[in-house]
């Protein structure tokens, strides 16, 4: 079975308010272009239906780019004192696909989407694909500045705990801390580098626990280098 839109002219006048009253109350604007939109919801499973002449693969790739650099301006001004390993670390984490399949799900991305239904098909991945492309056709349409009032607006300030997510994804550390209290583990942080070549900071830090050797992490940062060390002795000791 397919969904579809665009049929009739009325149809076609109908869903593309639809469309609009969509973007109006999940992102906070108003297209100007509704093009741009039509092909930001479309999958390419119902490409070789007539009415469909693109897919939103394009728009998606644009609108990663533009997710990507919103983000990293928001974290460039949130974190003024940490450094490009630290603030990469954060970036990677809010535009996980995980993260963005649970936004969109959260806009009602699903409703709009036109896709083949019945086909053995990720639709978290689609709608998360889809929320990039919608980015993608904001920015089209609207220009960065209107992509990034919507994204830190709306959608950061409805759906996103920014403060919860870098707690349970990032603080590796604390997660290892919290561990090692509960078990009355001996944990030590053993410097095995602190180095600088080409302008650039070494530190390569190991995690001893009960003496034990676990992970190791390197970084430009001693905190950063902590943090990795922190994940591998994590995941060498299967809590994450």
């Amino acid at each position: 079975m397919f969904r579809k839109l665009f049929t009739s002219s009325q149809k076609r006048t109908e869903d593309e308010l639809r469309l609009t009253r969509f973007m109006i109350d999940q992102f906070g604007y108003r297209p100007k272009d509704i093009a741009f939109f039509k092909i930001a919801v479309t999958h390419k499973s119902i490409l070789h239906k007539g009415q469909y002449l693109e897919s939103n693969e394009r728009l998606e790739f644009l609108g990663d780019s533009i997710l990507g650099s919103v983000i990293a301006e928001w974290l460039y001004i949130k974190f003024p004192k940490e450094d490009e390993g630290y603030l990469t670390q954060l970036k990677s984490k809010i535009v996980s696909r995980k993260i963005l399949s649970e936004i969109a799900e959260k806009l009602k991305v699903r409703s709009v989407i036109q896709y083949q239904e019945g086909r053995s098909m990720n639709i978290a991945t689609i709608e998360g694909n889809c929320l990039e492309a919608i980015f993608g056709a904001m920015y089209l349409d609207g220009g960065f500045e209107a992509v990034k009032k919507s994204i830190t607006q709306y959608i950061f300030g409805k759906y996103v705990d920014v403060k919860k997510l870098l707690a349970e994804e990032i603080d590796f550390k604390s997660k290892l801390l919290i561990l090692t209290q509960r078990n009355r583990w001996e944990l030590d942080f053993r410097i095995r580098q602190d180095s600088q070549s080409s302008n650039q900071h070494l530190y390569e830090i190991e995690v001893f626990i009960n003496d034990v050797k676990y992970g190791i992490g390197t970084a430009s940062s001693k905190k950063e280098a902590e943090q990795i060390a922190s994940k591998a002795s994590l995941s060498l000791l299967n809590e994450i």
